[in-house]
């Protein structure tokens, strides 16, 4: 009995094994086909980088769920690759475009934009022009009727079509032409459905086909007008070079853009190397020279500032709450952690609206009692000092929460003895305190130095950096710190979007912000080494 049920059990872990394991190939199967047919139409398109990332994960989960060795690996393989494909590639993309041009102008690759260029067709002098009206079958086929300044009428086939005549004479009853209107078109034709002319130019698969003849090919280029269209632009492939048609003139590749010997360019543009480009622009362009001194002092002291202020509020808020016979302490904190459960955008909007001008609050209250209107938004002073205290508001209660813990854990023993040996209250605080508090959330004070160096959304959603600096040639403010003035350049400088010259300084505010961090934790360390002599 005991072996039959046995036997059972083995046989049924063996089913339910093989059902599994053909699940997981069937699940696999569909997963890898499916992502193949996307790499292929990125590569087809010139998005390579993408492409060669979802190959590593498609390798990668391929023999993952494969391979009986990588069995640990299957429950991390779907938080991996996602790790890959959003986190370490964009890192790696974004060091990359610093050195290209991508940007307006050239978002494309070199693929799509040979194809939009050899798009533009010209009518050549000994051309025609036609009336036009067009037909279509349901499975997608087109016939073309085409009229002349002389009043001669055909049909014109696809010049794709398998059929050895591509234009037809108009004939009723041949070719299943039926009867026609006053203008000499058909008013049917067998299997064809007759279009609108001007709801028919808005199908963008007629306006690029070709009709009619091989070697003279007809277009519809207007809801009027089809003609006897060519590429304006021929393009030599060994010679990497645009010839223009019309002019004669020859266009170079320069730097993802084809550029004439007299300096006309064709669009649009695509993704090209630079070399350092981005960066020499940054570091040397006049333009940018001007205000960034301006805002790089003002960077570093909006951080230590916002630092300095949160953590000096949250610390007094905690050391006056940690008296056990504070009154009605528990409620106060459950008070004052409330503006760090509001989100930031909507406190930010809220204290916009506070301290305006005309009608906030805190102006109408101060011309009531001492007739003063301070300039939060239009005096370069009154604004950093609105930002600063925004952010006041927005960072004391994580320091208020983060202090309250680590006082909790310095032993009482220790300002017991300082007593004894004659310490007072400020004694303790700067000889005890604060060297152990600043061992246990130093790390902290480096994460919050670091976020309001580019704490983009308060400076941009409250005042956008300004007031303006006077004479500053780029949209640049009083208020602006790094990251701010990098968005305005890239984005809304009025040259349109410029990613590569963005990415170039990010990489740059980045080995600003490692130095910074490297150059604090040196100095933590100093503080680890005041602890153990307290």
């Amino acid at each position: 009995m005991d072996s039959s049920r046995e036997r059972l059990s083995k046989t049924a872990k063996k089913v339910h094994f093989e059902l599994s394991a053909i699940l997981r190939f069937a699940l696999l199967a569909v997963a890898d086909i499916g992502l193949i047919w996307f790499i292929t139409q990125l590569m087809i398109n010139g998005f390579f980088e993408v492409a060669v990332v979802l190959i590593i994960i498609v390798i990668f989960n391929t023999y993952v769920f494969l391979a009986p060795k990588a069995y640990p690996l299957r429950w991390m393989a779907v938080g991996l690759s996602a790790l890959l494909l959003f986190a370490i590639f964009p890192i790696i993309y974004t060091s990359y475009v610093a050195f290209t041009n991508y940007g307006d102008g050239h978002l494309l690759t070199k693929v799509q934009a040979l194809d939009q260029i050899q798009r533009e067709l010209y009518l050549p002098e000994e051309g025609r022009a036609f009336e036009w009206i067009a037909y279509r079958s349901e499975d997608g086929e087109y016939l073309l009727w085409i009229k002349d300044a002389a009043g001669n009428t055909n049909l014109a086939r696809q010049t794709d079509a398998d059929e050895e005549d591509h234009i037809l004479e108009v004939i009723p009853g041949e070719n299943g032409i039926g009867e026609l209107d006053e203008a000499g078109a058909p008013v049917a034709i067998e299997g064809f459905t007759r279009l609108n002319r001007i709801l028919a130019t808005t199908d963008t698969n007629l306006t690029r086909i070709k009709f009619g003849d091989p070697e003279k090919t007809i277009q519809v280029r207007s809801p009027s007008e089809a003609a006897e269209l060519l590429p304006r632009y021929l393009y030599n492939e060994d010679e990497d070079t645009f010839t223009d048609q019309v002019t004669g003139i020859v266009y170079f590749e320069r730097q993802g853009t084809y550029t004439s010997q007299q300096g006309r360019t064709l669009t649009p543009g695509f993704r090209a190397g630079v070399g350092f480009e981005n960066f020499e622009n940054f570091l040397t362009n006049p333009a940018l020279r001007g205000p960034l001194a301006i805002i790089l002092t003002w960077n570093f002291a909006f951080a230590f500032l916002s630092v300095f202020l949160t953590f000096a509020l949250g610390l007094a808020i905690s050391i006056l709450y940690g008296d056990p016979n504070f009154p009605g302490k528990k409620i106060l904190r459950s008070l004052l952690i409330i503006p760090y459960t509001i989100p930031s955008l909507i406190t930010i909007l809220i204290w916009r609206g506070i301290l305006n001008e005309n009608i906030g609050i805190v102006n109408t209250v101060l011309r009531d009692l001492i007739n003063f209107s301070p300039n939060w938004t239009t005096n370069q002073w009154w604004a950093k000092a609105a930002v600063l205290i925004v952010n006041l508001w927005l960072g004391y209660p994580y320091f208020m929460l983060v202090t309250s813990g680590a006082l909790q854990s310095i032993p009482s023993d220790i300002y017991e003895a300082a007593e004894v040996d004659g310490a007072r209250g400020w004694n303790k605080f700067w000889n005890i305190t604060l060297p152990l508090l600043l061992v246990a959330v130093g790390p902290l004070l480096i994460a919050s130095f670091i976020y309001n160096f580019n704490n983009f959304n308060l400076i941009y959603v409250f005042i956008q950096g300004g007031p303006p600096i006077p004479g500053a040639s780029t949209r640049a403010g009083y208020t602006d710190i790094l990251i701010s003035y990098v968005y305005n350049l890239a984005f809304e400088g009025g040259r349109g979007v410029n990613y590569g010259f963005a990415s170039a300084i990010s990489i740059v505010i980045f080995i600003f912000i490692a130095l910074m961090a490297l150059a604090q934790f040196k100095f933590t360390n100093m503080w680890e080494e005041v602890s153990e002599n307290v």
